[in-house]
């Protein structure tokens, strides 16, 4: 029954629109009218996301979602800057609000950006944007930057800083002080922030703090390793022909290290080490062991002869050889008993320190002796000073201050007040006055003659010989007086 009155509806139809009816009714034409539908559709849905923003866009902090590129711009144009910055809620800045600079010379690069952010339909997805105006406002740009800049920089000064962790030598071990945080900001990080908000209206930094360097940071493991190779190191410290290996393992108690990874040694045991040294090698004010012409060994204080190392000073350059690490260096800073506080014989390493060429004299033997190199070269009998008024020839190891020929020696005898005499030669030893002349006037060269009929303190020799001796004496030379 149903379906007999749907046959007639049908045939109902035909008659009264014949053609088109049909037409309509044909499964291909409906197809072709959904797929025109569907494309006329998808056009406009193209046409509308190539003309306008998606709804969720924002340039410069600044809503164009559903707009034109010629409407965003004009929108960008009209818009104001507040020029108020912040870092987290910190306000650090409030100055006169000002415009983004934009012009009709940024249409076609606000119409790139419109293209860059389209999509075939439309996206709801927040998107931001930085446009920077072609006739850049220098004021957000240079202006306002380096008032933040100033202000941060300005505020760290009051703010507590962070420390570092650091590997030092401490009592001869390596230990690490540990980090500590602090409340300055990363100036650069903030800046950094900065110019990437440099057109947003409110500029709002999030607080980035300086960070210290933690225990387990590259930079103490490098610490760490610099100080481990810098207990490795020696320095060869050479004392006349003597080198002494000094190591930083056991003389070196604390140090640190600067940023760049150079040693300061901040405690040491150096001074001690270089005075035990100077204690044992050294000359100045000590007794030396002499082997006299006739084979016996004596004793004789050392007095204008003699050095010793400056010990302060002489650490001080081996610390310095341990900070720059040098291997070795040679003792430098000497002083002695001299004329001019001068260190005499450091160069003499022989005959326990006083050489091979020297002046010998024998108040007993009233004999002076001279060796050039091992060898004698000349002897002569001699007066020295007068025993019964004290004025002795004083005993020890002197050296030749100086040599003059001819000369005239001035000064004082015991009961007989000052003189003034021309001698042909002069070599004086002492600082006093006492040394080595030719006595023309003396008549009395006995061997007793120093007894009671001596010089004032001089050693007398004869003028037959003394050109002689003086020829064969040379400055520095040391005189041996016993």
């Amino acid at each position: 029954m149903f379906m007999s009155t749907a046959n007639a509806r049908m045939e109902e139809m035909d008659k009264k629109y014949g053609n088109s009816f049909k037409l309509l009714s044909n499964p291909k034409f409906i197809a072709i009218s959904i797929f025109i539908a569907i494309v006329l559709i998808i056009g406009a849905i193209s046409y509308f996301q190539a003309t306008q923003f998606n709804s969720h866009v924002m340039i410069n902090n600044v809503k164009v979602g559903g707009l034109s590129a010629e409407q965003a711009l004009k929108k960008l144009k009209a818009s104001q800057l507040k020029n108020s910055v912040f870092v987290g809620e910190q306000q650090l800045l409030d100055e006169k609000d000002s415009r983004m600079g934009f012009t009709d010379k940024d249409l076609p690069r606000v119409k790139k950006l419109l293209k860059s952010q389209w999509t075939f339909f439309p996206s709801s997805k927040e998107k931001k944007y930085s446009l920077i105006a072609e006739d850049m406002d220098q004021y957000r740009n240079q202006t306002l930057q380096k008032l933040v800049e100033e202000k941060l920089i300005t505020m760290n000064k009051s703010l507590k800083e962070p420390q570092d962790a650091q590997a030092r030598l401490e009592q001869g071990k390596i230990a690490f002080s540990p980090s500590v945080d602090g409340e300055q900001y990363d100036v650069d990080s903030l800046l950094e922030d900065y110019r990437k908000q440099i057109y947003s209206s409110e500029i709002h930094l999030n607080p980035v703090y300086i960070q210290p360097n933690r225990e387990d940071s590259p930079v103490v493991k490098n610490q760490e390793k610099k100080l481990q190779e810098f207990l490795q190191q020696t320095v060869d410290y050479k004392v006349q022909d003597k080198v002494y290996s000094l190591k930083a393992s056991e003389l070196i108690q604390n140090a640190s290290l600067s940023k760049d990874l150079q040693v300061t040694i901040e405690a040491n045991s150096i001074q001690n080490k270089i005075a035990e040294i100077n204690n044992t090698q050294s000359t100045l004010n000590k007794d030396f062991t002499f082997k006299t012409h006739s084979g016996s060994v004596i004793s004789v204080k050392g007095k204008g002869f003699g050095w010793a190392l400056k010990v302060e000073n002489e650490a001080g350059r081996v610390q310095e050889a341990f900070e720059k690490g040098e291997t070795s260096i040679d003792a430098s800073n000497l002083y002695g008993n001299g004329w001019d506080y001068e260190q005499i014989g450091y160069e003499r390493t022989t005959n326990n320190g006083i050489g091979d060429t020297y002046a010998e004299v024998s108040i007993a033997e009233q004999r002076i002796w001279i060796y050039k190199d091992g060898k004698l070269a000349v002897t002569t009998n001699v007066v020295t000073g007068k025993r019964s008024t004290g004025e002795d020839t004083h005993p020890g190891v002197w050296y030749i201050l100086y040599k003059k020929s001819p000369s005239i020696l001035r000064g004082t005898a015991v009961g007989k007040g000052s003189y003034e005499q021309p001698v042909n030669y002069w070599a004086p030893f002492t600082n006093d006055g006492q040394g080595f002349h030719d006595a023309g006037w003396r008549t009395n060269w006995a061997s007793n003659a120093y007894q009671s009929s001596g010089s004032a303190g001089c050693v007398n020799v004869p003028p037959s010989v003394m050109a002689s001796i003086y020829n064969n004496l040379s400055q520095y030379d040391p005189v041996v007086i016993y």
